[in-house]
């Protein structure tokens, strides 16, 4: 694997993670080894290089954040971070989920990001029965149809944002038909669809799909097709993705003509400030933002300013908070992590009332109820923001519904429910 590196090195030195990761390195957070026993191995799985880069960049420094914060120790051991970039792709995933477990013998893993590499690894964690954190994957079913005993979320389920968000456009929007694009992989098909059940349900009308793939250079082609007698359209991106997007969405001539909304991803903190002016007004929801007026945030975020000298992301705050709930799992067993089902429940147990995001619990399919935000991006003091408008206490992944009746449901797919022209 090469030298151990410790995180402060890689900070002072500045080296940045994906250029970590291609010289074959891990960072080791903390120093000495506590007392007899052996170091905590965490394994962190992310996209350091390729178009999700900026998203893993922020999940990186997040979890290093909650651990610095803890003196670099769970429970009075050594915590070791070892990381590996699967670039976002699936494939990639398992390959480096493969190594950590089985040639570096780690104790727990984190991550991944995207919501496909979530359903790739969920087997895998099954078969070896290793703990498992999923900070920012959204699948819907891997809470719900899908679940593992060694597979915690703390972040949320794509669809879960989006139901109230659905509710929110026809309601308060007065949004009567809408056009989606959006990512043409799990991760877009649960945010359209779950927000077009809701805004259904509620009067409006989605008319038309649109699947542009992961990467796309160009999206004139779909841009052209969206219909001109819509109120609006709802986007789901991120990272460079989201900036193309905006940055096409106004030389095509639509900044201004068609008001824009969409899922969290699409103005969160990680691109915000390269997208700016071309964000302006888009009203999105997400489970965080940083402009959230609450103590708890306002640590958080002075913290994360301090260190790394940029505004934290929703990317960040996740992985962050995810550390929190490893830490308190890890006291609770007296950082005997060795013994994978007491470590799980202990995880599975913890609530956290008053995480940046605000409170958390876990249901019982192991998903966090927790606040979803509608924000609107305002430029406030020269510097885009997503200023909080509206906010819906303690969504459930099931939202209104009854959890049984929701889960004899067929899952949420590319076209189901499908658009009515």
């Amino acid at each position: 694997m090469g030298r151990r590196i410790g995180r402060r090195d890689l900070l002072s030195q500045g080296l940045g993670w994906a250029g970590a990761a291609a010289a074959g390195v891990f960072w080791t957070a903390g120093g000495e080894t506590a007392g007899a026993a052996a170091p905590i191995k965490i394994g962190l799985i992310i996209p350091l290089t390729g178009v999700f880069a900026p998203n893993g960049r922020d999940m990186v420094n997040g979890f290093s954040l909650a651990l610095a914060q803890a003196g670099d120790k769970g429970a009075g051991r050594e915590i070791q971070v070892l990381t590996e970039d699967d670039q976002g792709i699936p494939a990639q995933t398992l390959t480096k989920a493969r190594k950590l477990v089985e040639l570096d013998k780690v104790d727990l893993l984190v991550g991944p990001l995207t919501a496909n590499s979530g359903y790739a690894l969920r087997d895998y964690i099954d078969q070896q029965k290793v703990p498992a954190i999923y900070p920012i994957v959204s699948s819907d079913d891997l809470t719900q149809r899908k679940g593992s005993p060694w597979l915690v979320r703390t972040g949320w389920t794509s669809s879960q944002v989006n139901h109230p968000f659905g509710e929110y456009a026809a309601k308060t929007l007065r949004y009567k038909r809408i056009a989606t694009i959006a990512y043409d992989f799990a991760f877009g098909w649960e945010t359209v669809e779950g927000f077009q059940d809701t805004f259904e349900q509620n009067g409006g009308r989605v008319v038309q799909h649109l699947w542009p793939p992961i990467g796309a250079p160009d999206y004139s082609p779909y841009l052209g097709r969206i219909p001109r007698d819509v109120d609006a359209v709802y986007a789901t991106f991120s990272g460079g993705d989201a900036l193309r997007f905006l940055q096409q969405w106004r030389a095509f001539g639509l900044e201004g003509r068609l008001p824009l909304i969409g899922n969290g991803t699409l103005t969160d903190e990680h691109i915000l400030f390269q997208e700016n002016e071309l964000a302006r007004g888009i009203v999105t929801a997400l489970h965080y933002s940083a402009a959230l007026n609450t103590p708890a945030n306002r640590d958080f975020v002075r913290a994360y300013v301090k260190a790394y000298n940029r505004v934290p992301s929703y990317y960040s705050e996740g992985t962050y908070t995810a550390g929190l709930f490893i830490l308190k799992g890890l006291e609770a067993v007296g950082g005997r992590i060795e013994n994978r089902s007491a470590f799980i429940a202990a995880v599975r147990a913890v609530a956290l009332p008053a995480a940046p995001r605000g409170p958390i619990r876990l249901d019982r399919w192991v998903n966090p109820i927790e606040n979803v935000y509608v924000r609107r991006v305002d430029i406030v003091n020269g510097e885009p923001q997503n200023t909080v408008i509206h906010t819906y206490p303690n969504v459930s992944q099931f939202w209104t519904w009854n959890p049984a009746e929701y889960l004899k449901r067929p899952v949420y797919t590319r076209d189901l429910p499908p658009a009515r022209p």
